[in-house]
């Protein structure tokens, strides 16, 4: 009898020994996750404020100097007189070519490899590489660019090749994107579609796309707000740092009145503008860097805003 409550009370003691530990341990734990939270608090903290303190710091060097005649004249060697014409437009015409290139390859492969591609390993092999294009220096792209575009297809320094460029710089962002938009899509809308008959495609065009058009836009427009700011491909395809005209108009007088002739221009962008301004002497011509890089940033940032607020608006309307 005696043994039999020597062993009951071992078990107890062991238990309680036990559980002691398990409470021990689940603390230890919790100041741990506590200690990474707050650590992670203070790099997130200290990040913002260093990058705040950049932003404002350009800012007030650049904004006195920003004002309609810095948008609408060209670049001079008097500082007091030069400004951004070309490089914005230059920028924006860059930008409209490289939407055209990136999008529709980009949304079209997405949705291939998403909802057609079989799986097997020649389509692993290819998402293993679009995943991996999308972490190569931009430099890289410069260079293939400037042997493919320039070299060998002829297209010369210009618009197009620069566009083009860029397109493929952002085209696996996009491909990646619209992926994992089209993922979020719930099996049972698809299951819905086809219960009522409809066909793959029909699925995809009046279900899928719809529901993730959200997640594509919003994706498509990071990419081209990492576009506008690359100036390493652009100098390597031999955009110009000087510019004192603009690109053809579109438009033209003589039938079929649109004209495409701007699109082999040369060209010049805003962050080649700015290295332009910030390799000269003068502290002038740096404050008018420092406006091109305000207004760089808040187009960057009125961009990244419009991806928020549309991924914002498309979760609440599309509800299911």
């Amino acid at each position: 009898m005696e043994d039999i409550m020597s062993n009951a009370q071992t078990k107890i003691m062991r238990e309680t020994v036990r559980e002691m530990d398990l409470t021990a341990n689940l603390k230890w734990r919790r100041t741990k996750d506590f200690l990474f939270a707050v650590t992670g608090l203070m790099t997130l903290l200290f990040a913002i404020c260093v990058l705040l303190a950049l932003f404002i710091d350009l800012a007030m060097t650049g904004v006195p100097r920003i004002s309609a005649e810095f948008f609408m004249n060209f670049p001079s060697r008097f500082p007091e007189k030069a400004g951004i014409l070309s490089a914005w437009v230059g920028s924006l015409a860059v930008m409209i070519t490289t939407a055209f290139v990136a999008i529709p390859v980009g949304v079209a492969a997405g949705i291939y490899l998403e909802e057609y591609a079989p799986k097997n390993i020649f389509t692993k092999i290819i998402e293993l590489n679009i995943i991996n294009l999308a972490g190569v220096p931009s430099i890289t792209f410069g260079l293939m660019a400037l042997g493919l575009f320039v070299y060998k297809l002829k297209f010369g320094q210009s618009i197009l090749t620069a566009g083009m460029t860029l397109g493929l710089l952002v085209l696996p962002i996009v491909i990646v994107t619209t992926r994992e938009a089209i993922r979020t899509i719930p099996n049972s809308i698809r299951e819905a579609s086809y219960g009522l008959g409809a066909s793959h495609w029909q699925t995809i065009q009046h279900h899928v796309l719809p529901y993730s058009s959200g997640g594509i836009l919003t994706g498509v427009i990071i990419s081209l707000s990492r576009a506008i700011g690359e100036t390493a491909p652009l100098i390597t395809v031999g955009a110009l740092t000087f510019i004192a005209f603009l690109p053809t108009a579109p438009v033209s007088d003589v039938f079929p009145f649109v004209s495409f002739q701007w699109l082999h221009d040369a060209f010049t962008v805003m962050p080649i503008q700015m290295f332009n301004w910030v390799s000269r002497p003068q502290t002038e011509f740096h404050v008018n860097a420092a406006a091109t890089g305000t207004v760089l940033l808040i187009m960057t940032l009125l961009m990244n805003g419009i991806a928020i607020f549309i991924r914002y608006r498309f979760r609440r309307r599309m509800k299911w």
